[in-house]
């Protein structure tokens, strides 16, 4: 297949697919005629091909997708106004202990905070799949260790917590980032 015909494929695969894909279906697309590297090049192209338009191909935790460009986002939401969710303060800092000390028991978040912890506060990030049990601590009781999922990574647009802004003053930041990306 030429160049041209698989980058069609492989934009179209991205521009249609809801979720992100990694590359290893993005290889599959091909039956072995195309190589990760292949891939990679192609995904390039592609952003290079969309750099001066509304949208962006970007790499997230799960994979590569296509995204609004962020200084476009506040022009589309007036199509779709949303309510979006406002995380009350003990959230957000139970959310970021999460997501810059895991994995974390229930005791390790309340001993930095100060004060218990909510099951409610930790049901709701599970339910929205941006935390998940790992395991648990090998002490008694066993209690559940927490850490932040990649769909967490992929609702920030980041593909590692690598990417998440400096821990000093980090609670502002982190709290305009998650308001600043609609979460």
């Amino acid at each position: 297949m030429d160049s041209d015909k698989a980058r069609i494929v492989v934009e179209t695969a991205l521009l249609t697919s809801e979720e992100a894909l990694p590359l290893s279906e993005l290889v599959r697309l091909f039956d072995s005629e195309m190589t990760p590297r292949d891939i990679e090049n192609l995904l390039s192209d592609l952003r290079c091909k969309w750099a001066d338009s509304g949208l962006e191909l970007v790499e997230v935790s799960s994979g590569w997708r296509f995204r609004t460009k962020p200084e476009l986002q506040k022009f589309l939401d007036r199509l779709n106004p949303k309510k979006l969710p406002r995380y009350s303060r003990a959230a957000l800092e139970t959310l970021a202990i999460i997501a810059y000390r895991q994995p974390v028991t229930r005791g390790d978040i309340e001993e930095i905070r100060g004060v218990a912890v909510s099951s409610q506060i930790l049901k709701m990030f599970e339910s929205r799949s941006w935390i998940e049990v790992v395991g648990h601590r090998d002490v008694p009781g066993r209690p559940s260790l927490y850490a932040t999922t990649s769909r967490f990574l992929d609702d920030l647009n980041m593909s590692s917590v690598s990417d998440l802004p400096p821990l000093q003053g980090s609670s502002s930041l982190f709290e305009q980032h998650v308001n600043d990306s609609g979460m």
